[in-house]
């Protein structure tokens, strides 16, 4: 298999057509992207409706669709809102603001609606009839309730602090996502006041499910109480002398997207640490609350929030849904989760340079170990002809065996330098405590590039070897996190290749030393080469089509939003281009339209592991360019972010991505989605007589 090695600058321009140009820019041929991204989530959940799914499993993705629900509010529901509050214009698919947050709303209260029914009417029972039981407290025994009650007023009542409401206690300030009861009262207090409404909020010290002991659970069984259950059953513990006449659990979530102005800061550490002081407390834009809530409780909820009546969601079991997923660790019943399976060991021999150097290696995670990159860097740490060590850290994990290499490699005496990016959203956190644990080691510390996130997944190691210095890259289309290596699925790329170790190494010169943007012979790079070379290998495509030759795309992704690579696939289209995209979540491009993208096919993948990799491939008239990216096709990493695209130059490799990346999610007949021109998705099935495939069992069994 040949791969063309021409740059990206070499290739002609692409430019839009002056007839045509104009009706592809037409709102009608582009879904929303928020809206699109809600799909998604119902994708996850019918997961959670497969009884073809371990049942430990199907728990798992409830849980994984309300968390995703839950970020989607933080970040997407609350950029439209603020969009709304700024005025801005509709975007490329037509909708404006105040319209799209109607239409969050409709869509959302219908995925709320599903993973209640899901939880209460399927998944419930079954773990019950499984022996595993979520119990709530109208099923609670006598013996249960007492033992609760007592767990009740030892562990949870002292950390408690209710909060009676009136002209002296003004309602209090709720932390995000954080599990409340609003409580109605009847009678007096101690000091004569009339009760009304209380709050209660649980602190987050509080475990949010409780196990029962095995002689109250029953034999063979186990049992678990969620705590806003216990809250609810036993919070007239709190108000003695008064009476409850009801308890509403409630929880709000807020936006927690973090605004940093760069240019106006010294020192973006000590910024972003204030900004995460005020996180939890930022502007509200969802209210959950118990279905039976009265309304005029709701309204003043509401009204509290400074939120309208569209942002409020009725649930019929516990606002915080996810937390059911402590079950999941906590039940040890192999047969009731996935098999287990050991990946490959893609670097078996001692010498790990000595392998690399001698030809490229392709990490196809998790089917491959993430050892293998753990391993080169421990070895790189320990190694006397190591000289330099530049790495980039975007998420990392807890106990990071990755950022302990890089402590060790400095305590060492190696030059390491580490770009942390500490915008990573919902890890700032954790990144600000990498950054400080590896200054501390002596590692130069660089935070990336002031207005561009530094999402690119590269290390690079300097080594000597006899009288020259040979560099050791590895690239990849995910982060350097040793948990979602094994849940997700990427590539990794080892290679000693010259002018990508050049490319490398001048990539992190910009990065920490403010140097100019270089011409890269091998890689693209956002925000400079990328956008363009896409458009350009697209455009090239459409012209051998034009003129008579097989013109071919087939790329995967996360998501595709960019409004001129959207296009770019349009006018591809027309020209005759086949092209199969692989698109794992959000997708504005509207396939199957006639005389659009009757061309374009798109499929989503949704089965044990996220998949993550983004893998592009052009036909380039026989001469094939298959590239591994950090960057999916949306504005944000296109255009905003610093990302890498890398060549896999090897053809063997090159024919194994596209066999197993690409094809074979092609073939997938049992995890995959086809998007129609509508918007919808269709859940694919085996054709008659055809044998079920699933793309993701086929390269397990293939371990």
């Amino acid at each position: 298999m040949e791969t063309d090695s021409r740059p990206f600058d070499a290739l002609p321009a692409p430019a839009e057509p002056e007839a045509g140009g104009d009706a592809l820019r037409d709102p009608a041929l582009y879904l929303n992207r928020e809206l699109s991204q809600l799909d998604f989530n119902f994708r996850v959940l019918a997961q959670a409706q497969d009884p073809s799914v371990p049942l430990l499993e199907r728990l798992r993705f409830l849980c994984i669709s309300c968390t995703n629900l839950d970020e989607f509010f933080e970040i997407r529901a609350a950029t439209v809102r603020h969009a709304l509050d700024l005025g801005l214009p509709a975007q490329s698919d037509g909708l404006a603001p105040a319209q799209l947050l109607e239409l969050i709303h409709d869509r959302a209260a219908q995925l709320v609606d599903a993973q209640y029914r899901c939880w209460n009417q399927v998944l419930r029972p079954a773990l019950a009839e499984a022996g595993v039981g979520v119990l709530g407290r109208n099923s609670w025994n006598a013996r249960q309730r007492r033992w609760l009650r007592a767990w009740f007023r030892n562990k949870v009542m002292p950390v408690l602090s209710p909060l009676g409401l009136d002209p002296s206690h003004p309602f209090p300030r709720i932390l995000n996502k954080s599990l409340n009861v609003v409580v109605v009262l009847e009678g007096m207090d101690a000091y004569g006041r009339p009760g009304h409404l209380a709050i209660v909020r649980a602190p987050r010290s509080l475990s949010r499910i409780v196990e029962l002991p095995p002689s109250l659970a029953g034999k063979g069984r186990q049992s678990f109480v969620l705590l806003s259950s216990m809250l609810a059953a036993f919070v007239d513990e709190l108000f003695p002398g008064m009476q409850v006449l009801g308890a509403y659990q409630f929880r709000v979530t807020r936006n927690s997207d973090l605004v940093v102005d760069e240019d106006e800061v010294d020192n973006l550490a000590s910024a972003l640490r204030t900004e995460l002081v005020g996180r939890g407390y930022q502007p509200a834009v969802r209210l959950e609350i118990a279905h039976d809530c009265p309304k005029p409780i709701v309204r003043t909820l509401l009204q509290n929030f400074e939120l309208g009546e569209n942002a409020a969601y009725y649930i019929d079991g516990p606002v915080n849904l996810n937390r059911v997923i402590q079950a999941y660790d906590l039940v040890q019943r192999p047969e009731l989760k996935y098999p287990p399976f050991t990946p490959r060991n893609g670097l078996e021999e001692a010498d790990i340079f000595k392998t690399v150097a001698r030809g490229d290696v392709l990490l196809h995670h998790p089917f491959d170990s993430f050892n293998g990159v753990l391993d080169l860097l421990a070895r790189a740490a320990g190694d006397p002809d190591v000289l330099a060590i530049k790495q980039t850290l975007y998420r990392t994990g807890k106990n990071s065996a990755i950022v302990d290499a890089l402590v060790q490699a400095a305590r060492n005496g190696k030059d390491v330098t580490v770009v942390v990016e500490l915008r990573a959203r919902f890890d700032e956190d954790a990144n600000l405590g990498v950054a400080d644990r590896l200054q501390e080691a002596g590692v130069q510390v660089v935070y990336g590039v002031v207005g561009f996130k530094t999402h690119a997944k590269m290390l690079l190691i300097v080594r000597r070897e006899g009288r020259r210095l040979r560099r050791y890259v590895h690239l990849g289309t995910g982060n350097y996190h040793s948990g979602t290596a094994r849940a997700y699925t990427d590539l990794g790329l080892l290679t000693a290749d010259p002018e990508i170790g050049n490319d490398v190494h001048l990539l992190f010169q910009q990065l920490s030393g403010l140097a100019p943007s270089n011409r890269l012979k091998r890689l693209l790079q956002s925000p400079f080469t990328l956008h363009s070379g896409i458009l350009k290998r697209i455009a090239r495509e459409a012209q051998l089509a034009a003129s008579g030759r097989p013109g071919r795309i087939i790329a995967k992704m996360n998501a595709l939003n960019e409004p001129q690579v959207v296009r770019a696939l349009y006018m591809a289209s027309q020209a005759g281009v086949q092209i199969d995209l692989i698109v794992r979540g959000a997708c504005t491009l509207r396939p199957g339209v006639p005389g659009v993208s009757d061309n374009i096919r798109v499929r989503s993948i949704v089965g044990r592991f996220l998949e993550h990799s983004r893998v592009y491939w052009f036909g380039n008239d026989g001469r094939p360019e298959l590239y591994g990216a950090s960057a999916d096709w949306l504005e944000r990493n296109l255009l905003r972010r610093v990302e890498t695209c890398f060549p896999i130059l090897d053809p063997a490799l090159a024919e194994r991505v596209q066999r197993e990346a690409l094809h074979n999610y092609l073939a997938d007949n049992c995890n995959a989605w086809e998007l129609g021109a509508d918007g919808s998705y269709r859940k694919c099935a085996p054709a008659e007589g055809e044998a079920p495939y699933s793309a993701q069992q086929a390269l397990l069994e293939a371990l």
